[in-house]
């Protein structure tokens, strides 16, 4: 019998890290990469290329989120790439999910990596110790999924018109996200409610 072969979606909004970490997968006899997505729409779509494993950065931008994103992708492994020294609400989400998704470190190495993705190809569980205390340490947030994503655009000096746009939303929705995230935080400005949320751990 031939070697099994483990297959791949790959969903991360950096350009050159998507292609690095494509590359570094290619060299594996037991690794094929079958789709690099750079939008989480594109995600459930490319399950009809049926991967073993689905490998995702947890800011994948796109009108699904990334937690609703996991929750849907029953029957395959998904593996969540996460900053452990950026913890936000969407990582404790998603460490609430584990161990039905793995999660790993932005800073494991190569050889980690690729082990993890072994290991959730055959259905053990992946779970970064460091990445569950500091998302459960950065408590419940207040703010949606979405919330977070337009506050993390925000940080960026982008104006509403250029958030709808890399949101795929209208500016209205996202004034309305906006207004909401400044009842929640209880910020008078929008540079306060950064920092509120900065200071949580919640972006």
């Amino acid at each position: 019998m031939g070697e099994v072969v483990i297959r791949v979606v790959l969903g991360h909004r950096g350009t050159l890290v998507r292609g690095a970490l494509a590359a570094v997968l290619a060299k594996e006899t037991d690794l094929d990469v079958v789709a690099e997505l750079d939008r989480t729409d594109d995600v459930l779509p490319s399950v009809a290329r049926r991967p073993d494993v689905v490998l995702l950065d947890p800011q994948l931008p796109g009108k699904v989120g990334i937690e609703d994103l996991c929750r849907k992708l029953t029957g395959r492994g998904v593996l969540v790439l996460i900053d452990h020294e950026a913890i936000a609400a969407t990582s404790l989400a998603l460490v609430k999910q584990a161990p039905r998704i793995g999660l790993i470190a932005t800073d494991a190495t190569t050889d980690q990596l690729i082990q993890a993705i072994r290991d959730v190809a055959k259905g053990l569980p992946v779970v970064d110790v460091r990445l569950a205390v500091a998302a459960l340490k950065a408590g419940d947030n207040p703010l949606t999924d979405r919330e977070c994503e337009v506050l993390r655009q925000v940080t960026t000096g982008a104006t509403a018109q250029e958030i709808a746009r890399t949101l795929s939303l209208s500016a209205g929705t996202v004034r309305n996200y906006l207004s909401r995230i400044l009842a929640k935080t209880g910020a008078r400005s929008r540079i306060e409610a950064i920092r509120k949320a900065q200071d949580a751990g919640w972006i």
